[in-house]
């Protein structure tokens, strides 16, 4: 009985065993599919992201490459722009004053290095050269024995510049007293209606006896008093030479000239008239135009009388050429003040 009921135990742990193993291999199955679905899973979620993602980021990497290229496309005609600028300016520099200037400086200065450089290669090479002064020997000629002795030849006596007007002193310091006295308002034309000081006859003195009617005197101090002297030179050249002479004034400013007319006009009883190109006195602004005048009256046999305002700092050198010129010095002050610069 015993033994019956130990079989039957046995064959039931049997089937419970069979039975657990039956389950465990089923769920063994059931979880190999399911760990083989997780990992298909796993292996193709990382490609789907990827996917995705590039698909999210290609539009905007699109716009980033439109960007680039428009503004590519902007720099380069930037670029374009700048180059024809640079051609023009380059051009207009070419054209220009200014570039022109400069060409013609960097070959001037480009000739000047030539030529010290010549100069030196020059003053080198003659430093090297050795000079030999060769001896001279002069032997007497045959024709110096039998020249014979001329004449010596009369020397030319040149009168000296100071006596120009020696033949008329008398003349001229009769004049002169005649303008220390009382002036007279009524005389003649070309004749001195006003009375001369004592410094003004020494000035004609100086003038007229030491320097020949040729040379500068200082300055009156204004010009009134300076075209009241020169009055009287025109006075006593009007007794010398008559009508061949012809007073030319130079003063560089129409304002000048109209106080040397209206001073002159004043003093020797003169009319608008007697100031023109064919008159006694001829005005000008230019030392050029009286250069050429006194140059014609020379050749037409007459006497140019040259008076230079003090205003006037240069006097050309053609005027020295003249036989009768007088050049009144200003002083600084007084020049400043004429020019308004004081």
């Amino acid at each position: 009985m015993e033994s019956e009921e130990n079989l039957s135990k046995e064959k039931q742990n049997s089937k419970q065993n069979i039975s657990v193993d039956n389950s465990s291999s089923i769920k063994n199955t059931s979880q190999k599919p399911l760990e083989k679905q997780t990992k298909s899973q796993s292996v193709i979620s990382p490609e789907n992201n990827q996917k995705a993602s590039s698909a999210q980021t290609q539009p905007f990497i699109d716009i980033a490459l439109k960007d680039l290229h428009l503004s590519r496309q902007q720099l380069e005609k930037e670029l374009e722009e700048l180059s024809q600028k640079k051609v023009q300016i380059e051009t207009e520099l070419k054209s220009s004053f200014t570039g022109q200037s400069d060409a013609i400086a960097r070959k001037v200065k480009g000739f000047q290095e030539y030529l010290t450089g010549a100069l030196q290669d020059l003053a080198h090479s003659a430093e090297q050269l050795e000079l030999v002064v060769p001896p001279v020997i002069v032997k007497p000629s045959p024709l110096d024995e039998n020249k014979k002795i001329e004449p010596p030849k009369e020397q030319e006596v040149i009168s000296a510049v100071s006596d120009t007007f020696k033949p008329d002193e008398t003349l001229i310091r009769s004049c002169f007293s005649q303008f220390l006295e009382q002036p007279d308002f009524y005389a003649e034309p070309w004749k001195l209606r006003r009375s001369l000081e004592s410094i003004d006859i020494e000035m004609l003195e100086d003038w007229f006896f030491s320097m020949g009617g040729r040379g500068a005197q200082p300055s009156r101090g204004s010009r009134s008093k300076n075209a009241l002297v020169a009055a009287g030179i025109i006075a006593i050249l009007g007794e010398l030479y008559g009508e061949q002479f012809q007073t030319l004034v130079l003063a560089s400013q129409p304002e000048r000239l109209g106080e040397w007319r209206r001073c002159l006009q004043d003093s020797l009883g003169l009319s608008r008239e007697d100031f023109g190109p064919n008159s006694g006195i001829v005005l000008f602004e230019r030392s050029d135009g009286l250069i050429e005048r006194a140059d014609r009256l020379e050749e037409r046999g007459e006497l140019p009388l040259i008076i230079i305002d003090a205003a006037e700092i240069n006097v050309e050198i053609p005027i020295l050429q003249f036989p009768i010129w007088l050049a009144f010095a200003g002083s600084p002050n007084e020049i400043y003040e004429d020019d308004g610069l004081i």
